[in-house]
């Protein structure tokens, strides 16, 4: 039977709520932070190497948000393990991707990309009007076990609920003002060629915005150390994809009502500007984005839960599919979809089915709404 990932509640300060995430998903911490810690291993970057690399990024951090700094510091002892390690769970893409450039690595350490395959559908595109927002998290099949749920509540803002792995402050998820992120693996020319905020807290800034114009400040102007292809959404019927590279984003609009994004760039502008270096790891990209826009178009204008779903599950040359089974990689590893997250924000839902190419149960969390929907303006009439 495939465990669901727990959910996790906290409150307070930053300080006092990271204790009691710590606390409760002690158990999945450490099995995440062992997990990375034996992979950069075997790169030769040793623990006195991870506290170096950290100790890089936490100036970075604190300037980015000092908050974040303290409630990892209330993770690490809530849950019993080094700072260092939080951090690294924080910033495990970042990190990862230095120790594998530093040591001249080629695939055979690292397993395939942290994938997904996202789409945003927006109102005009949905039976019941509402924006339903959905991905695949392809990464490593070992992580369905290092999960969890985890919703925030804040005295100074939305609360949040976030699909997440234990330790990190966010992931994929929404906010009580509607607001929706979701990610996915993008590359190029210009990665890691300065150190920027790790991609897990420029998520976590985007769920605590109250106001939509400032999620996407918190993903157009944040310098990044590599590029990510970011989802934003809000409830009201708004959403935008921006490919993301270091210190540049290129926005790319829905079309009939749908935005459907994998691990290639698609902008024009980004490709006349830059090289997409992405695709020898993730050749599937190039038609998982179109498996699912072709699956979804059909349905226009009467589009569910259940479609984005059912698109979501195509198993189109698999293993190298939408919906990617377990599967063996360079090094030995299992790859796979580690969760499909279906986000109706209006509704404050979450749907998440874990390793989806095996199980097809969904796990419901909920988050109490404070969005309310405004009417189409009608025109003004002046004299």
């Amino acid at each position: 039977m495939i465990a669901i990932s727990p959910l996790i509640e906290v409150n307070g300060p930053p300080l006092q709520r990271g204790r009691q995430y710590g606390e409760q998903a002690k158990q999945r911490i450490h099995r995440g932070a062992d997990h990375y810690i034996e992979q950069l291993r075997r790169a030769d970057f040793d623990w006195p190497e991870v506290r170096a690399a950290v100790d890089e990024y936490l100036p970075i951090i604190r300037g980015f948000d000092a908050a974040y700094v303290e409630e990892m510091q209330g993770i690490a002892e809530g849950a019993g393990i080094e700072f260092a390690a939080i951090v690294l769970l924080n910033a495990r893409t970042e990190i990862l991707q230095i120790a594998r450039r530093r040591a001249h690595l080629d695939d055979t350490f690292d397993d395939d990309p942290d994938g997904c395959t996202g789409v945003i559908a927006l109102p005009s595109a949905c039976a019941q009007g509402r924006l339903l927002h959905a991905q695949n998290w392809d990464w490593k099949a070992q992580c369905a076990e290092t999960t969890v749920v985890l919703k925030v509540r804040r005295d100074d803002g939305p609360d949040l609920l976030t699909f997440t792995e234990a330790g990190a402050l966010a992931r994929c998820g929404f906010n009580a003002a509607g607001i929706a992120i979701t990610a996915n693996y993008l590359e190029c020319e210009r990665d890691y060629v300065e150190l920027g905020v790790p991609l897990a807290l420029i998520r976590r800034k985007v769920l605590e915005q109250q106001h939509f114009a400032l999620a996407i400040r918190a993903v157009q102007a944040t310098r990044k150390s590599a590029s990510n292809n970011i989802m934003l959404s809000h409830a009201q019927g708004i959403g935008l994809d921006f490919e993301c590279a270091p210190n540049a984003a290129f926005v790319v609009h829905a079309q009939d009502g749908l935005i459907v994004h994998a691990n290639h760039w698609q902008s024009p502008a980004a490709l006349a500007r830059l090289t997409d270096t992405g695709i020898a790891s993730t050749p599937d990209s190039l038609f998982r984005d179109l498996r699912v826009r072709e699956l979804l178009t059909p349905h226009t204008g009467q589009l569910s839960a259940a479609h984005l779903k059912g698109a979501l599950f195509d198993d189109f040359a698999s293993p190298w599919s939408v919906c990617r089974p377990p599967r063996v990689t360079h090094a030995s590893n299992l790859s796979a979809t580690v969760a499909m997250i279906v986000m109706e924000p209006a509704l404050g839902l979450m749907e998440v089915a874990m390793l989806p190419g095996l199980n097809r149960s969904f796990e419901s969390y909920r988050l109490e709404s404070e969005f309310v929907p405004t009417h189409t303006p009608v025109p003004w009439e002046g004299q």
